[in-house]
């Protein structure tokens, strides 16, 4: 990997731990644990269409290993990695649909990502009763899925690259 590509990418993950902090500091007065914007991952969806499925993956990775320690705890970095693993599987599986729009990969990433700290907390809690948040968490995927799908599809609009800098 050269050195400009590992500028580039470190850049992506600065600017995805800032969305991180920015999003920790927005109030959500929902009753359901978990909810949130998902704002980093406008900068996931991008390294995944741009950089490709490992830059994406190691992004989030380093991401949610970064901000959970940062902004949160070990908690919040189990059940983000569980959340994220799922989520990047599905968003590449999708991806590679050709029919499948960025919002449509987006949207079915967040669901995801909610799905995969479901079963993690099934797992660690030995509770059904968590599933209990699985429809609210998937209805606040699809609205947090649709906005940053929404984002990086203008984004991936508006920013021109020549095909020898993305890969």
């Amino acid at each position: 990997m050269s050195a400009k590509m590992i500028t580039r990418l470190g850049i992506l993950l600065s600017l995805s731990l800032i969305l991180s902090y920015l999003e920790s500091l927005i109030p959500l007065n929902v009753s359901v644990p978990g909810v949130k914007m998902g704002l980093a991952n406008i900068v996931t969806m991008y390294v995944l269409y741009y950089y490709g499925i490992k830059n994406a993956s190691a992004i989030l990775i380093l991401r949610v290993f970064i901000s959970g320690f940062l902004f949160s705890g070990l908690s919040s970095v189990i059940f983000g990695l569980c959340g994220g693993v799922l989520s990047i599987l599905v968003m590449y599986l999708l991806k590679r649909v050709k029919s499948i729009s960025v919002i449509g990969v987006s949207i079915a990433g967040a669901v995801a990502h909610n799905a995969g700290q479901i079963l993690i907390a099934l797992i660690i809690m030995d509770n059904a009763g968590v599933l209990y948040y699985l429809p609210y968490l998937s209805i606040t995927g699809l609205i947090s899925g649709m906005l940053v799908g929404y984002i990086s599809a203008l984004l991936m609009k508006k920013i021109n690259f020549e095909s020898q800098d993305i890969h």
